[in-house]
């Protein structure tokens, strides 16, 4: 009996090596994604419950909206008002001002016309020497000012004509740049109060009803895109170099039918569960590395966060 035994025992202890080998003990782990606003409000509509399947661009909920409206009205109201006026400095003085311009114009011509016919009479008188030669010198002096007249007054329409100078239009252009960037950002923050869902997957958790007060980055929906489940499972250190990034493995569960097919997408850098001691032949078996594997996203929604599993290399 005792031959037996001493027989059976190395089987056995061979037999349950060979299935540690072989089997891996893990879980299934989701990274979910929470749907948040960064602006904070009340929250006035919920499109979704837990347990639905969403897709992609699907609206997810809505929080009250009426200051961000009333903040976008003012910041298109500021826009239109600094293009009018940029608009306004890059024309010139209206139709009818510069009509009375052109008229003034015209009025000191018709004197500068009319003093240089006087001074002509007045030479014609002098020569004759029915006038003193003073009187000419009043002539010439009325001439010189009724120039002088036309020229200031054809220089007033030019500069109407221009519009504002160039440091004035460049502020009103700056005015208006300034006006549109508070625009996008009112039209920013009343695009974040109504968001929809970022990718496709199941609604895990809705954390707020309809007429709560949702903090600015509070999640409202919780999601899980099949994507994002993965296998996590612990490998013994001796075990580890059968493993590297991109080696297949078999994922078994309870109720999961066929084994799934997953892909090896990250190693732990460090062990856990390691003894403080000094490591040697006894105690470097202890030693655990985190390996986490990830399988097609179709196969994926047939797992669950936190079921465990059974993990198993797959044929090279």
């Amino acid at each position: 009996m005792k031959l037996l035994f001493c027989l059976i025992l190395p089987l056995s202890l061979a037999a349950c090596g060979r299935h540690a080998d072989d089997y891996l003990p893990g879980y299934a782990e989701g990274e979910y994604v929470r749907v948040a606003s960064p602006v904070g409000g009340t929250l006035t509509r919920v499109f979704v419950r837990s347990g639905d399947q969403v897709a992609q661009g699907a609206p997810a909920f809505v929080l009250e909206q009426d200051a961000e409206r009333a903040e976008r009205e003012e910041a298109v109201a500021r826009v239109r008002r600094a293009t009018a006026q940029l608009l306004d400095a890059r024309k010139g003085q209206r139709p009818d001002e510069l009509a009375a311009v052109r008229a003034q114009v015209k009025q000191a011509q018709a004197a500068y016309e009319l003093a240089a016919a006087d001074l002509a009479r007045q030479q014609a008188l002098i020569q004759a020497r029915f006038i003193a030669p003073a009187r000419l010198d009043e002539a010439r002096a009325a001439l010189m000012g009724d120039r002088a007249r036309v020229d200031q007054l054809r220089a007033q329409l030019r500069v109407a004509q221009l519009g504002s100078r160039a440091d004035a239009i460049a502020a009103a252009e700056q005015d208006r740049k300034a006006a549109e960037a508070q625009l996008a950002q009112a039209e920013w923050k009343l695009a974040q109060k109504a968001k929809t869902l970022p990718q496709a997957g199941a609604v895990t958790e809705v954390f707020y009803r309809e007429g709560e007060l949702v903090p600015a980055g509070a999640a409202v929906v919780s999601l899980l895109p099949p994507a994002n489940i993965k296998a996590r499972f612990f490998v013994a250190e001796p075990q580890l170099a059968k493993l590297a990034p991109g080696r297949r493995v078999l994922l078994s569960c309870d109720g999961c039918g066929a084994p799934l097919a997953a892909t090896v997408s990250f190693i732990a850098p460090g062990a856990e569960f390691t003894s403080p001691l000094i490591y040697s032949r006894e105690n470097r078996a202890s030693l655990v590395f985190m390996v986490e594997a990830r399988p097609a996203p179709g196969d994926a929604a047939r797992l669950h966060p936190g079921q465990p599993l059974e993990v198993r290399l797959a044929a090279q």
